[in-house]
């Protein structure tokens, strides 16, 4: 019997696998297709397994290498009618709900195109991607259209990209770099782009005590937890999962992750910048003190390019003083400087102990002082 080279991390997030595997299976098929002929019979042998789980994320998996056709898909030749009506409704139903009608979709691993030519009579424009050449010829001489490659990583891109749905069935348990996969995925469809992710459901085979499902093909058994933080990962939002077939296929509806707009926090800062430069000028020329050196000060300073405008910066925290702002290099004093050395005006940048410090200001130094505290939304006069 052949033992697999072990690997020892987790192949979506990179944890430790937990080091006594949940199972050891002996003397196993080495692969669910591509079966020995009778002249390699004398040569073929059967294979351990083990059957591990990842100690952080708790993703279940085989720690041997992935078979050698792992980027093929390959499906029975002919599948039945009851399968053939749950696609065709399946497809349906995703495209009226996503208003796919018209618009390009993407099959990852599209076999032969067997469901290439469902989507397609679901009135969407689907194309494939495939790593055999033999099936990609089989799909043009169908009249599909199916791309040869294998979406390895993000910089792989489809000449068509970008497609507003994709498609990914029963082919992520097999990849030995998911989260890549899922990553190339997502580079290749437009923003809002929706998909459908289909692996078999390891909870039902839990259940339904199917130690036979255990296989060199299937480097993964995902649960819905374990599904979906890895579609997290690879860029996606998780609409949807949901066991269908039986509840032998565990089917997640995703979207591609949108792009964080903070441009209103740029915003914000030009707005703040600028009425603390205008609250300098209306006190020039007597010099202006900072009260406040956290790490939200000491940004605003530097932002704000305070650095030739004000004199010192106060603050209570004696660690503090006798240092400078990084950067901007204002020497951060103790409070009794605004006696030692007084200021016309203070801005007050200490969060939630700014009214606090502004009444510490009038009462014990010049109550005649000018006093702003900057609050979120802005700065005010105290």
């Amino acid at each position: 019997m052949t033992v697999r080279v072990r690997i020892k991390r987790c192949r979506a997030c990179g944890g430790r696998l937990n080091p006594e595997p949940l199972l050891r299976f002996e003397n196993m098929p080495g692969a669910a297709q591509f079966l020995p002929d009778a002249a390699a019979l004398a040569t073929n042998k059967g294979e351990d397994l083990e059957v591990c789980q990842c100690a952080g994320c708790g993703l279940v998996q085989l720690n041997g290498p992935p078979v050698r056709y792992y980027r093929e898909v390959v499906r029975a030749a002919a599948f039945s009618e009851e399968m053939r009506a749950f696609r065709t409704t399946q497809f349906e139903t995703f495209a009226r709900r996503h208003g796919l009608k018209g618009r390009k979709v993407l099959e990852v691993g599209c076999g032969r195109g067997e469901y290439l030519s469902i989507l397609a009579g679901q009135g969407m424009e689907a194309e494939g991607l495939e790593h055999s050449a033999e099936s990609v010829r089989h799909c043009a001489e169908s009249g599909l259209t199916a791309h040869r490659g294998f979406m390895e990583s993000d910089a792989v891109r489809l000449p068509n990209a970008p497609y507003d749905a994709f498609f990914l069935l029963s082919f992520l348990e097999h990849l030995p770099d998911p989260a890549a996969v899922l990553r190339g995925i997502a580079a290749n469809l437009s923003d809002g782009a929706v998909g459908l992710v289909e692996v078999p459901d390891f909870d039902m085979i839990v259940e339904q005590g199917l130690f036979s499902e255990f296989i060199g093909d299937h480097l993964f058994y995902f649960t819905r937890e374990t599904l979906s933080q890895l579609l997290a990962v690879g860029g996606f939002e998780v609409l949807e999962c949901q066991a269908v077939w039986h509840d032998y296929i565990l089917s997640a509806t995703v979207r591609k992750r949108a792009r964080k707009d903070l441009s209103h926090l740029l915003t914000h800062r030009d707005k703040v910048c600028g009425e603390l430069h205008r609250f300098i000028d209306r006190c020039a020329p007597g010099p202006v003190a900072i009260w406040g050196a956290s790490h939200q000060a000491l940004a605003i300073v530097n932002l704000a390019d305070l650095g030739g405008r004000v004199r010192y910066v106060v603050d209570s925290a004696p660690f503090k003083q006798g240092r400078y702002t990084p950067g901007s290099h204002l020497p951060i004093l103790a409070p009794d400087t605004l006696k030692a050395d007084p200021v016309g005006a203070v801005i007050v940048m200490a969060a939630s102990y700014s009214d606090e410090v502004a009444r510490i200001v009038r009462d014990r130094y010049d109550p005649s002082m000018k006093v702003a505290i900057l609050r979120p939304f802005g700065l005010e006069d105290a």
